[in-house]
């Protein structure tokens, strides 16, 4: 059995493809490896592969024992840091269970060089939802991942070409990228930049019924932008607002849009177990470090 674990926003999910569960990222700090038989029983785990934090550090999938302070570069920086995914990322490392650290999409990675502009396109767990499409939909697809931020991807001829990140375009419901306000905001002391990352999402800065339909307008806008290098690229949204915004980002996009849910990073992620611990040696263009 293979699991893929997603440390996602505001939760952690587990999932081998056809059992599944999740643990507040604050429930988290209380998690043992032992917990994974709530999937299956533990000798019949095979491999997994989990995502931690922004995965900065690294620039291949790595195995656990070889990733060096968890495979980022600082933990400050844009977001919540609550100690839940420390927990479950050590728990994993000291279980002995053979277990790969997945990248974040970063200026080391091998995506398009002019989307390395920005020093961060995408967080380790959007792999796992680009692989799950990609099985899916074929090689050639844009995917935007909407919830508490929105973060969308490209992939062309079965690589990732390129993303962007939560803090450069389009919010999600808590998180967005900094406006005027906000800058001003941080310069005057008022407010730290990630405590203004962590409140420009639509949440906070728009009437409630106007939440949803913007949060389409700009993840629709994403997925034009990226299409751009991609024209004939299938769209797809994951994340817990996916199928809640789904029918106006197709109505806005004009052309169909498939839906996934919440468990598609962790889902994809363990596809991507399988596939690497059964000998692959690369996922949609990144590098397998054995």
């Amino acid at each position: 059995m293979f699991i893929g674990i997603d440390h996602g926003t505001t939760s952690i999910r587990f999932s081998t493809g056809e059992s599944w569960f999740k643990i507040t990222r604050e429930e988290a700090r209380s998690f043992c490896w032992q917990d994974l038989r709530t999937l299956c029983p533990a000798d019949e785990i095979s491999g997994i592969a989990l995502t931690y934090s922004m995965g900065d550090g690294i620039s291949s999938i790595t195995p656990i024992e070889r990733v060096v302070d968890r495979g980022i570069r600082s933990r400050d920086g844009a977001g919540k840091h609550v100690g839940g995914g420390t927990r479950v990322f050590d728990q994993i490392r000291e279980s002995g269970l053979p277990a790969i650290v997945i990248p974040g999409l970063h200026r080391n990675s091998p995506t398009d060089t002019r989307f390395k502009v920005y020093s961060h396109q995408a967080s380790p767990e959007k792999i796992g939802i680009a692989y799950r499409v990609c099985c899916d939909l074929g090689g050639d697809v844009v995917v935007s991942d909407v919830s508490s931020n929105t973060v969308s991807l490209l992939i062309r001829d079965g690589r990732i070409a390129g993303g962007f990140d939560a803090c450069i375009f389009a919010p999600g419901l808590e998180h967005g990228a900094l406006d005027v306000d906000a800058i001003r905001s941080v310069d005057a002391g008022i407010s730290t930049a990630n405590e203004a990352f962590l409140r420009a999402g639509v949440n906070h800065t728009l009437p409630e019924q106007e939440r949803l339909s913007a949060v389409a307008l700009f993840s629709a806008m994403e997925c034009a932008a990226l299409l751009v290098l991609n024209p004939g690229a299938r769209i797809a949204l994951a994340g817990s607002l996916g199928p809640r915004i789904a029918g106006e980002v197709s109505a806005l996009l004009g052309r169909e849009v498939a839906v996934y849910d919440e468990w598609c990073a962790s889902s994809g992620l363990a596809l991507i177990a399988r596939e690497v611990f059964q000998g692959g040696s690369e996922i949609l263009g990144i590098s397998v470090d054995r």
